[in-house]
């Protein structure tokens, strides 16, 4: 029996009607939908106080004011999402940990995988600069802490094509990206799950409730800093947050802070933006990195994955001020390279993960790839332009940044390749299959618009910790899970625009055994 390949059947691209081909293009909610307007009427508000009196809020980007705060968009029901798909990437996270973790401590493969793209793209360049700097000055603090998430999005597959597809739903899981820095909604996931909860209960069914897995994702994350503080060793030093100069999901990060001071009262957090960072901080001569006379022992950062938040050289500064220090970083700047879209286009070639982990493993973790294409100036990225070009609705363009809103979809793709296709700078970008995810219905409420049942895809991101150096690891875990959903008519989504809602998952039992989230 094959294994499951983009290659072979699933990439969701093949022709449902056509003869003997079963698959599963829609999943069903364990609530009948649409619900009567009565329901709505009453269920709708409910839920509202209940994510504001919850702390799943946000505010409002383009009406921002520190003073009020809206709820953060949200479904009003859980998201089908197959069981069986769910507990294969639970298990493979702590594994995920790993493979990040020695891809991050392996120089001579970060090297190869990034020596071109450094050429072309400034930002991976600036940070490439601050590790080779740190590593040639000698690297002061080995531990590193890393708070990961593996992000997936359920793929249409043909009924029996692969030992994942022999029994419905005809799905299979495929790997969106890995994010090792900024990697949030530790709150606002759990949460959503409790907002469901509530309405379940509300709606008079309560023998569904325990199809909800439990989520611990905000627990875990803080316990993993937690850890890191304790491996400092240093009772008076505090955590630093390093977030944005306005902060939006302002609850997703301050609930980490409480979490924190609820597991351990005596443990400080502060916040601080790099630009305070460089006018504040110091190093002292065994590298003891101080803020305002606070000593750090872990640096956990909510900003500094994208170029606009690096004003001047003052920032830069500060982050390389961070990384020369003895201070546990979340990620430090290795951590913050091996999880660029070229390193996870480089580790899906042939072999390349038996360079980190087992035979075993190696396979485990192959079957969440789909297919990652190079762009180098080569026969091999040739032809990955030329089939980007002939069938640009099959593929997604990715540059190397993060937070959202920066890949590339259908005839926009074939646009930017003419123009990239005889330049150096088509390096600075990888190519990837486009997942084709099944839809569902689900009831999209946001603040001042009205509610609306949409059809929405979903897309479940796994938190995992790992801590440790480039001798050892402590320890590597699966932290918890959130579940994003979005428009099924919108390419990619963004974390404070009103079509993405947060959502949380839940077990079905129903004609297929499913979670919902």
């Amino acid at each position: 029996m094959a294994v499951c390949s983009s290659s072979t059947c699933c990439d969701g691209n093949f022709d449902e009607k056509e003869k003997n081909v079963s698959t599963t293009s829609f999943l069903e909610s364990c609530i009948p939908l649409p619900l009567p307007q009565e329901t709505l009427d009453d269920i709708v508000p409910k839920g509202k106080d209940f994510a504001v009196l919850h702390g799943a809020g946000m505010r409002h980007k383009a009406k921002y004011d520190p003073d009020t705060l809206y709820f953060a968009p949200f479904l009003l029901l859980p998201s089908a999402f197959p069981r069986r798909e769910f507990d294969r990437v639970v298990k493979l996270q702590p594994l995920i940990n790993v493979l990040m973790h020695k891809i991050a401590h392996d120089h001579e493969f970060l090297k190869s995988a990034l020596e071109k793209t450094i050429q072309v793209d400034d930002f991976t360049a600036r940070l490439w600069d601050i590790y080779t700097k740190v590593r040639e000055e000698g690297v002061t603090q080995e531990v590193s802490l890393g708070l990961v998430r593996s992000d997936v999005m359920l793929t249409k597959c043909q009924a029996g094509c692969c030992e994942l597809c022999q029994t419905p739903p005809y799905v299979t899981g495929h790997q969106v990206e890995v994010n090792t820095i900024a990697s949030g909604f530790g709150h606002l996931g759990p949460m959503s799950g409790s907002i469901h909860r509530y309405v379940i209960g509300e709606l008079r069914k309560p023998e569904l409730l325990h199809h909800l897995p439990e989520n611990d994702a905000l627990a875990g994350l803080c316990g993993a800093m937690i850890s890191a503080w304790e491996v400092y060793s240093s009772p008076k030093a505090v955590i630093l947050f390093v977030v944005e100069d306005v902060t939006y999901n302002i609850c997703d990060q301050r609930f980490h802070e409480y979490e924190i001071r609820r597991q351990r009262p005596d443990i400080l957090v502060i916040r601080r933006n790099l630009t305070q960072i460089s006018e504040q901080g110091r190093l002292t001569a065994d590298k003891k990195l101080f803020i305002d006379g606070d000593e750090i022992a872990v640096v956990y950062f909510r900003a500094g994955y994208e170029p606009g938040q690096y004003h001047s050289e003052a920032e830069w500064d500060a982050r390389l001020t961070i990384e020369r220090s003895c201070a546990i970083k979340s990620p430090s700047i290795h951590y913050h390279l091996a999880g660029t879209k070229k390193v996870q286009q480089e580790i899906a070639r042939p072999g390349v993960l038996k360079r980190f982990l087992t035979e075993s493993e190696a396979e485990q973790v192959g079957q969440l790839f789909t297919g990652l294409y190079t762009l180098d100036r080569s026969a091999e990225g040739d032809k990955a332009v030329q089939m980007a070009m002939e069938n640009p609705d099959h593929f997604v363009l990715k540059p190397q940044r993060e937070g959202g809103g920066n890949n590339i979809y259908g005839s926009e793709i074939k646009e930017v390749l003419e123009r990239l296709k005889d330049s150096q700078e088509r390096e600075a970008y990888i190519l990837m299959d486009r997942i084709r995810p099944p839809v569902q219905q689900n009831y999209l409420i946001r603040p001042h618009l009205p509610v609306t049942l949409a059809e929405v895809v979903s897309e479940l991101g796994i938190f995992g910790a790992v801590l440790g150096s480039g001798k050892d690891i402590q320890f590597t875990n699966y932290s918890g899970h959130m579940l994003r959903t979005k428009l099924s008519s919108v390419n990619e989504a963004l974390l404070h625009v009103h079509f993405y809602p947060t959502s949380t998952g839940w077990y079905k039992n129903c004609d297929l055994e499913v979670m919902a989230g």
